[in-house]
């Protein structure tokens, strides 16, 4: 309150085991119960209660499946940000990839299939506000020749492991004349 803030949002990155999830339903519920306290205390309107969380409802590419309480985002949260992006990167420097991509025909990774995977888990749409990255990630080509998504690459590009905000993306098409590709299959660019 004393500067300004409209709420409080929550990033766990991410909640390791089923537990974590539980125990992260009553955080929300706790922070829920203690806004609307301070707001009757205050005479203030209640504070909003937000969270980012994994692109998914449920989390299902780190070998330990787990999934979000779609009732606590429901009952205690005023909305929720999926962060949806990150889907490739440098933990994987063999191929290229769309970190940020809204259809994978090959794969569950993709903005599409975790907001439909949040709506399936009971969150309406109109709490649902998508976390879009202002950076890209780099790959260093193994032949600069195959360089669409999928191209054989040999390590991280430029950028903090291979990470690049968008300023250095423009500044660096433009220094190196680059070529920018909209991927109509996957609806991203690169």
């Amino acid at each position: 309150r004393r500067h300004g803030f409209d709420g409080l949002d929550l990033d766990w990155e991410y909640p390791a085991t089923q537990q974590d999830m539980s125990n992260l339903a009553l955080l929300f519920r706790e922070w829920r119960v203690a806004a609307r306290l301070e707001s009757l205390l205050s005479g203030k309107p209640r504070l909003l209660i937000s969270a980012a969380v994994y692109f998914s409802s449920n989390v299902f590419n780190s070998g330990v499946y787990r999934t979000y309480s779609g009732y606590a985002i429901l009952e205690y949260l005023d909305f929720l940000n999926p962060m949806c992006y990150d889907y490739h990167g440098f933990w994987n420097t063999s191929v290229t990839g769309a970190q940020a991509l809204l259809y994978d025909n090959s794969s569950n990774i993709s903005t599409s299939y975790g907001i439909s995977s949040w709506k399936a888990s009971g969150v309406p749409s109109e709490k649902l506000v998508l976390g879009l990255p202002a950076y890209g990630r780099s790959w260093t080509l193994k032949d600069g020749n195959q360089n669409g998504i999928g191209a054989p690459a040999v390590g991280v590009g430029p950028g903090d492991q291979g990470m690049i905000g968008y300023n250095e993306i423009v500044e660096f098409n433009l220094k190196n004349n680059a070529t920018v590709v909209y991927d109509s299959e996957t609806v991203s660019t690169y």
